[in-house]
């Protein structure tokens, strides 16, 4: 097959969760303009619908779909949706993600709710729409994790900053997301599906002069993550180009970690 087909994603069914994120939409964009028909989705609907039509805008075939993943009957409302209204599904990105802790000293309360969004909430979504593709007659989910997943925090990017108060859910679902996907490649061997993760570090979001150039000084490529970044691997470890890519975590951090 030319390669220009292997990356193909024309008709190709995708969900993105959390697609009005800053990493979010890089995503919904890359696989719209590999030619996918991209949903985004967001438990504020009219959030993802300005997302939608900021792509639309630019000849892209993204649509808006509402779930929130810490509710399992709109988890459920949201499935039978898009079966309904697409009638197949052939790649998942896992990247939506609610942040109540905001520090070290958070409440219990805090750590409990993250809990239930990003683990029980995020696993019920991620078999729902593993079972879809499954489905579908098979395809790909794409884990969205982080490079805090795989080790503990460099405080002394925080040097010279009032940031550095770091929560430890954080860090304790992404490694856990790490994981889960081996684990969910080797329990659906046979069914035509791939299950990879992608951990990235570093994205540039106009965080304080001090901690970019703490951070940049630490890198080879001697700069953060920029928006394009991810585009390229995710579309790989969508279409047919990934298709022995399989059980995978790809830190995408700039040689930080080499």
């Amino acid at each position: 097959m030319d390669v220009k087909e292997l990356f193909s994603l024309k008709g190709k069914i995708i969900v993105v969760t959390g697609g009005s994120g800053q990493y979010g939409k890089c995503l919904v964009e890359g696989l719209a303009e590999a030619g996918g028909t991209v949903i985004t989705t967001s438990r504020d609907i009219q959030s993802a619908e300005k997302t939608a039509a900021l792509f639309r805008e630019k000849g892209l075939d993204v649509h808006p779909m509402e779930v929130d993943q810490g509710d399992t009957e709109s988890v459920s409302r949201f499935a039978k949706s898009l079966q309904d209204k697409f009638g197949k599904l052939h790649v998942f990105v896992n990247n939506a993600v609610s942040r109540p802790m905001k520090g070290y000293n958070a409440p219990l309360a805090d750590f409990d709710e993250s809990m239930r969004v990003n683990a029980t909430g995020m696993w019920d979504l991620l078999k729902s729409m593993s079972d879809l593709i499954i489905g579908s007659g098979g395809g790909a989910v794409i884990n969205i994790s982080s490079m805090m997943g795989m080790k503990g925090p460099d405080l002394t990017n925080y040097e010279g900053t009032s940031m550095g108060d770091l929560p430890p859910d954080y860090f304790f679902h992404n490694a856990g997301l790490i994981n889960l996907t081996r684990f969910m490649a080797k329990m659906n061997s046979g069914k035509n599906i791939r299950f990879n993760c992608i951990s990235p570090g570093g994205l540039f979001n106009n965080q304080p002069e001090r901690f970019v150039e703490n951070y940049n000084k630490k890198v080879p490529m001697k700069r953060m993550a920029n928006n394009d970044d991810i585009k390229g691997l995710a579309v790989l470890l969508a279409s047919d180009a990934g298709a022995y890519i399989n059980g995978e975590n790809i830190l995408m951090d700039g040689g930080l970690n080499a």
